[in-house]
């Protein structure tokens, strides 16, 4: 009779926590997207690095051609592909777009295992970009951002996890491949383990909302009324945010930033042979770069629920960007430590904060257009840089003005971000 008391009291006010024992289900979408993005992110953008030096030596590739193939399929179907991510995301919900990517992630990696030829090349990254595209960063900043509200910044940080995991996992699990396999076996491993992961993670856990299994964000821990309320907190349009100036302080901010991080990645193996380390003991650095990007990401989330996420994200970019110079030193293991470190933590903030920011400014009623319009056009950055990274060492057979230029972006992207406006209002409820 009590207990019955209680749920009618419960049922008038609104108020219905979830049982302590239960485990809220917005923390099992985590977990997918987490191993979406340390298989379509973490892998395939942090491990791919380590077969440069190979496709150099085994097919005859440049340095630019190697990261030329994203470029092409960024700049040719990651930007379209993308936008219709963003649409489809927002009208059919993100599960069936990452489900409709996994294939996409993983097919392509298994057939880089045939190539001979660099037009084989360029069609096989034109696909393998369409997977990101679909299955990785938007669709999952988009799931995170619609199941969190007020634990927002520390889910998109445990979720993102993944994406540093897997690079800290993805150097050293190539690397092992290479030497133990080939490099066309060990291509074609990792896509047969992205596929045999993320197709059953996308049938059997992701959901594309609370409300599809009538639940609310953060698991209905507070007045129904009030999470309703949150939940349709006002949103900007895609056009009218288009016309601000935050709009264009985040991508300009992101691109720069990003693209200094990508060219960084991109180029961080090569550069490291060049100066005498072996393949294994770049393959070291890098992996301790990304596991300094765990502790990073861990904290950014936290600090991101407490402080104005647009200050928490212009501060680590700032870092990141003072960090740059130290490649110039990179000679001295002691500053190879050092960077790999500095740098490595700064880029907890790498992507994570993107969502958080553009949610914080504009709400969450178009978040998936806006996003796919806001990695669309960091993805210029996030590409161009590396490939000019590659020309300015083709032409002066050193990375040094390329290491400069990158880190004078890195200082203007965190000054961009620094300067985005967030209307007091939306402060409150992202």
């Amino acid at each position: 009779m009590g207990r019955k008391v209680r749920d009618d009291e419960e049922r008038k006010s609104g108020s219905r926590p979830n049982p302590p024992t239960q485990i809220f289900y917005g923390w099992w979408i985590v977990l997918a997207a987490f191993l979406n993005l340390f298989f379509a992110v973490g892998i395939i953008y942090y491990g791919f690095p380590v077969f440069y030096p190979e496709f150099v030596a085994s097919l005859g590739f440049t340095r630019a051609q190697v990261t030329q193939g994203f470029l092409i399929g960024f700049l040719a179907v990651g930007i379209p592909f993308g936008l219709l991510a963003g649409a489809l995301i927002d009208r059919i919900g993100a599960r069936w777009v990452i489900l409709s990517g996994v294939g996409f992630i993983g097919i392509p990696l298994v057939l880089m295992g045939f190539m001979t030829r660099f037009w084989q090349y360029e069609s096989l990254c034109l696909l393998e970009v369409l997977g990101y595209s679909l299955a990785g960063p938007i669709a999952n900043q988009v799931l995170i951002a619609q199941w969190f509200r007020a634990r927002r910044g520390r889910a998109m940080g445990y979720a993102y996890l993944g994406l540093g995991l897997g690079g800290v996992v993805s150097p050293a699990l190539a690397n092992f491949l290479i030497h133990t396999f080939g490099w066309r076996y060990a291509l074609e491993c990792i896509g047969v383990l992205a596929l045999i992961v993320l197709f059953p993670v996308g049938l059997w856990i992701t959901r594309s909302t609370p409300a599809d299994m009538g639940l609310l964000p953060d698991g209905c821990a507070g007045n129904t009324a009030e999470l309703l309320d949150l939940a349709a907190s006002p949103s900007s349009g895609v056009a009218a945010a288009m016309r601000t100036a935050n709009f264009w302080l985040i991508v300009v901010g992101a691109g720069l930033v990003i693209g200094a991080i990508n060219a960084v990645i991109q180029h961080y193996i090569l550069f490291l042979k060049d100066l005498g380390y072996s393949t294994t003991v770049a393959s070291h650095f890098l992996s301790a770069l990304l596991a300094a990007s765990l502790a990073g990401r861990v904290l950014v989330g936290y600090v991101a629920d407490r402080f104005q996420k647009k200050n928490t994200m212009a501060l680590f970019y700032l870092l990141l960007g003072g960090s740059v110079p130290l490649l110039l030193l990179a000679h001295q293991p002691m500053a190879a430590w050092t960077f790999a470190v500095v740098f490595g933590f700064a880029m907890g903030a790498d992507y994570m904060l993107i969502p958080l920011v553009t949610a914080e400014c504009f709400g969450t009623g178009s978040l998936g257009k806006l996003l796919a319009l806001i990695i669309m056009g960091y993805s210029v950055g996030q590409w161009v840089a590396p490939w000019m990274a590659g020309r300015t060492f083709d032409a002066y057979h050193s990375y040094a003005l390329a290491w400069k230029l990158l880190a004078a972006a890195g200082v203007l992207g965190a000054a961009a971000i620094y300067a985005v406006s967030v209307p007091s209002f939306k402060s409150k409820s992202a």
